[in-house]
C-alpha cells in the first residue's frame, strides 16, 4: 500500500494496560499484495503468557460474579467501539492477508459484528440455573481460557472465541495469528475503550513455539480453544494433555459438494466455483470437491470453466474478486499441490501453476479447476488452502454420498438441487458438523468437524456451552415427596 506508514505494535495488552514484552524481539509482517514488510509486532514468550495469564485469573473471580445485565452491557459498549473502528480493521486485513477490499469491509468486519450482535442477544435469555426436582443443575464459567486463532477469518475467530468466553463469566487470553496480527491489535484497541475490566481480556502477540506452547499448556489455563490445521490442533491437544485441561479444535477440511441432477444442476455448478474461490479458497469450510453425476461430467466442465474465467484476481486494493493468498509458503504449497494434480492426471480445466499473467509479484494464484479427479488423488484428499476446485465423478446419490464420507475431514457439507426433499435426505447422510442445503447462512447454527476436523462447536448457544462447567447441587430444595 503506497503511502502507507509502517504499522508498529510493540506492546501488549495484559492486565487493562499497554505492556511491554518480557523480551525485545520482534517480527515482520509482509504484505502478500507486495511481498514488502508493512510492519512489526512484539514477538511474546513464556514470560509472557504467564503474567498475562496471572491478570486473567486475578480478575476471573470478579468478572464471574458479575450479573447477566453487567456483562450484557459491557458486550453491547464493545459492539459501539467495534463499529467506530470498522473501517480501521478493514484496512488492517486487506494489508495483512490481502483480503480484497469489497470483502474485508464488508463480509470480513461483517462476521464479528455478527456474532457480537448474537452473543448479546443469546445472553439476555440464556439459561444458566434449572431446578429438576431436589437437585439445582447450573453451568458457570470454566475459569481462564486461552484462545488461539489463524490468519483467514481473523475477526470471525476472535469473536466466536472471545464473545462466548465472556458473555458466560470467563476470562481470556488470545494468540491471534502471528500472519494477521493487525486486526488483533485493534481488537484489543476496542476492547479497551469499551471498558472492559482489567484481566478479563488480555493479548499476547507471537507465533506457535513462543506463545502457542506455553499458553495451551499452562496450568494456570482452564481451557483452550484453537481454530487452525490438523496438524498443529495435534500439538495443541498434547500441550495440553498433562493439565487436563478442556480444548476445542475447528481444524481442516475438505468439504464435499454434492451437485444433484436436476435443472438447477448449471446454476449450481456455476456457484460452486464462485463459492470455492471466494477469500482467494482460505476457508476451511469451503466447498472444495464438488460431485456431479459422471455422465454430466463434460457439461460441468464446461460451466466451470466459464465460471473461473469470470473470477479476476488482482490487487485488493481495487475491485477484484479475489486478492493473494496470505504468505509465500502458502503459496508455494499450493503450487506444489496444483502442479500434484497435473501430475496425477486430473483434467486441468482452468488455472494451473504459476501467477496469473501480469501479476509478477505478490502471492498471486490463479483460480484453478480440476476434473475428472478420482477421491484417490491427492488434490482429493489433502486442503489445498487456496483457490483450487476438484470435481469428481458419481454413479448414483449413494455412491455420491459415499464419495463424500471418503475423507478423513467432516467439517463441512454442501448438497445444491431443487428437489429439497432429496436435498434434505442427503444432507443428513453427510458425515460433517455443518451442512448447507443450497447455500444460506445462520449465525445460530453449530459450527464445528467430525473425526480430524476438530471436535466442540462454536456459534450461537452452542459455542457458550464450551466456555461452561455443568454443576450438580444435590438437595438444593426439598423434595416434594418431603414438602
Amino acid at each position: 500500500m503506497k503511502g502507507q506508514a509502517m504499522r508498529e505494535y510493540l506492546k501488549f495488552y495484559i492486565g487493562g494496560q499497554w505492556v511491554d514484552p518480557a523480551e525485545s524481539q520482534t517480527m515482520d509482517v509482509v504484505n502478500p499484495a507486495t511481498e514488502e514488510v508493512c510492519g512489526k509486532v512484539a514477538a511474546g514468550s513464556a514470560a509472557d503468557v504467564d503474567r498475562a495469564v496471572a491478570a486473567a485469573r486475578s480478575a476471573f473471580t470478579s468478572w464471574s460474579e458479575t450479573s447477566r445485565e453487567e456483562r450484557v452491557q459491557v458486550l453491547q459498549n464493545i459492539l459501539e467501539e467495534y463499529q467506530k473502528r470498522a473501517g480501521d480493521l478493514a484496512s488492517a486485513l486487506t494489508e495483512e492477508m490481502g483480503a480484497p477490499a469489497a470483502l474485508a469491509g464488508g463480509f470480513q468486519v461483517g462476521l464479528g459484528a455478527g456474532h457480537l450482535g448474537t452473543a448479546i442477544e443469546l445472553l439476555k435469555g440464556f439459561v444458566f440455573e434449572e431446578q429438576r426436582g431436589a437437585t439445582l443443575v447450573v453451568k458457570e464459567p470454566i475459569g481462564v481460557c486461552g484462545l488461539i486463532t489463524p490468519w483467514n477469518w481473523p475477526l470471525n475467530q476472535i469473536a466466536v472465541k472471545v464473545f462466548p468466553a465472556l458473555a458466560s463469566g470467563c476470562t481470556v487470553v488470545l494468540k491471534p495469528s502471528e500472519q494477521s496480527p493487525f486486526t488483533g491489535q485493534i481488537f484489543a484497541e476496542i476492547l479497551h475503550a469499551a471498558g472492559v475490566p482489567a484481566g478479563v481480556f488480555n493479548l499476547v502477540q507471537g507465533d506457535g513455539l513462543g506463545v502457542g506452547v506455553p499458553l495451551s499448556s499452562h496450568p494456570g489455563v482452564d481451557m483452550v480453544s484453537f481454530t487452525g490445521s490438523t496438524r498443529a490442533g495435534v500439538e495443541v491437544a498434547r500441550n495440553a494433555a498433562p493439565t487436563v485441561k478442556r480444548v476445542t479444535q475447528e481444524l481442516g477440511g475438505k468439504g464435499p459438494n454434492i451437485i444433484l441432477d436436476d435443472e438447477a444442476f448449471a446454476s449450481n455448478v456455476a456457484q460452486g466455483v464462485g463459492d470455492m474461490m471466494g477469500n482467494s479458497g482460505q476457508t476451511c469450510s469451503a466447498p472444495s470437491r464438488m460431485l456431479v453425476p459422471a455422465a454430466r461430467m463434460a457439461e460441468a466442465i464446461g460451466i466451470a470453466r466459464e465460471a473461473a474465467a469470470a473470477i479476476t484476481v488482482g490487487d485488493p486494493q481495487g475491485e477484484f474478486t479475489i486478492g493473494p493468498v496470505v504468505s509465500g509458503a502458502q503459496f508455494e504449497k499450493i503450487q506444489a499441490l496444483i502442479q500434484k494434480g497435473v501430475d496425477e492426471g486430473a483434467t486441468l480445466v482452468a488455472g494451473g501453476p504459476g501467477r496469473p499473467e501480469g501479476l509478477e509479484r505478490g502471492f498471486y494464484v490463479k483460480p484453478t479447476v480440476f476434473a475428472d479427479v478420482t477421491n484417490d488423488m491427492t488434490i482429493a484428499r489433502e486442503e489445498i488452502f487456496g483457490p483450487v476446485l476438484t470435481i469428481l465423478g458419481y454413479d448414483d446419490v449413494d455412491h455420491a454420498v459415499e464419495i463424500a464420507n471418503d475423507t478423513e475431514y467432516g467439517l463441512a457439507g454442501y448438497v445444491a438441487g431443487a428437489d429439497l426433499a432429496q436435498a434434505r435426505a442427503v444432507a443428513r447422510r453427510i458425515r460433517a458438523g455443518w451442512v448447507a442445503i443450497n447455500g444460506g447462512f445462520d449465525f445460530a447454527c453449530p459450527f464445528g468437524g467430525y473425526k480430524k476436523s476438530g471436535n466442540g462447536r462454536e456459534w450461537g448457544e452452542f459455542g457458550f456451552h464450551e466456555y461452561l462447567e455443568t454443576k450438580g447441587i444435590l438437595g438444593y430444595a426439598p423434595d416434594e415427596e418431603d414438602a
